[in-house]
């Protein structure tokens, strides 16, 4: 046996990334519709994370991993065409476990401040002219679909729209931030994963978190309208504005949803975004 250790039949490819960066399989391999993920041990015995990507977003996500060089995101140890090895979480807290444990506010500051190191970083970002996507084309599917859906899809369009024709000045976006997605480095600290590689407002970034962990959890009584109060003054951006980008950013995930085949979720995205529409 090599002293690669075992590897996953039909997974060629895996194991010729793991011969050529001289890494150690650490744990199970898991597949997902657009990556391979397998945790490894460096030749000097580090943890890290091999990912092989599948899809133009997931490669998309690598170059802005990059561009940002650890800045409140994990840091691409190396990179190769379809190819990255990340370094890899290995702290024992989780942000899904911190809100079950009743510290919703802090789990949501995490995040907030997560997302503004990132933000933060966009000078830097924006020199290494990795390919990001605009928010105009991510809402693509909303202006074109909302009037197949219902009210509130037309309504968050409409402000998608608005807010999008007044931009404020654009930042590099994770586009994806949310308990699942910010995790514990360790000495590191929080550092986010997996992320879109967008480009735009940074008030954008913060609509998902309020609704996670989970949409049940959002749509709990106050909740919502508690997190959102965190995040105003975690992250300072304007209420109304907030409140807006919420509204639009939750018909555009009830369509992705529906289009998913999943129309308990479309459902409770578009309940979200009701609820939101009072905020604003």
């Amino acid at each position: 046996m090599s002293d690669l250790g075992p590897v996953s039949p039909g997974h060629a490819a895996d194991a010729a990334w793991l011969r050529r960066w001289r890494l150690r399989p650490d744990g199970d391999l898991t597949t997902t519709a657009s990556s391979i993920l397998m945790p490894v041990l460096t030749r000097g015995g580090a943890p890290a994370m091999l990912k092989i990507a599948h899809s133009e977003e997931e490669e998309r996500g690598v170059g802005l991993l990059t561009a940002l060089d650890g800045h409140g995101a994990a840091r691409v140890l190396r990179h190769d065409r379809d190819a990255v090895l990340l370094e890899r979480a290995t702290g024992d807290r989780d942000l899904v476990d911190m809100v079950r444990d009743g510290d919703d506010d802090g789990a949501t500051r995490i995040i907030c401040e997560t997302a503004a190191q990132i933000h933060a970083a966009s000078p830097e970002v924006f020199a290494a002219a990795p390919p990001l996507i605009d928010l105009r084309t991510w809402f693509r599917l909303l202006f074109e679909q909302a009037d197949d859906h219902g009210t509130l899809h037309r309504r968050g369009a409409d402000i998608a729209g608005e807010l999008l024709d007044d931009a404020r000045e654009p930042v590099a976006l994770h586009g994806d931030l949310h308990h699942g997605n910010v995790l514990d480095f360790g000495d590191r600290g929080w550092l986010a994963i997996d992320p879109k590689g967008l480009v735009g407002e940074a008030g954008f970034d913060f609509a998902n978190l309020l609704c996670n962990p989970s949409h049940e959890r959002a749509l709990m009584p106050g909740r919502l309208e508690r997190q959102f109060g965190v995040v105003v003054e975690a992250s300072g951006l304007e209420r109304a504005r907030l409140a807006r980008w919420l509204v639009a950013w939750c018909a555009l995930s009830s369509i992705w949803f529906a289009i998913d085949d999943d129309p308990a979720h479309a459902e409770s995205a578009a309940a979200i975004g009701e609820r939101a529409l009072g905020l604003a």
